[in-house]
């Protein structure tokens, strides 16, 4: 629990630290209205862009997904296997 919020209060920290590299208003401006003060400059031009942001998304949300999937049930019954050793020096902190 008190890793929980270590880390938690990190997190938070970062975020709030870098609130200043969401966009300014001119910015806010020229986005479209779904990315409006989001990021800085003129943000997706044309249809393409569109349909490259939707694959970069797709590719980005299956790596989470998949990622958090083989780290909590990583398949491996060998007592010996890299995975098997990282989660027992975790348990021991």
């Amino acid at each position: 629990m008190r890793r929980l919020i270590k880390y938690g209060s990190v997190l938070v920290f970062i975020l709030l630290a870098h609130s200043n590299s969401w966009a300014c208003e001119v910015c806010k401006k020229q986005q479209p209205e779904i990315t409006q003060g989001l990021t800085h400059g003129a943000g997706p031009q044309s249809n393409w862009d569109w349909v490259i942001i939707a694959v970069i998304s797709a590719i980005t949300l299956l790596t989470l997904i998949y990622s958090a999937k083989y780290l909590i049930k990583p398949q491996e019954d060998e007592a010996t296997h890299i995975k098997k050793s990282i989660f027992i020096s975790l348990e021991n902190e």
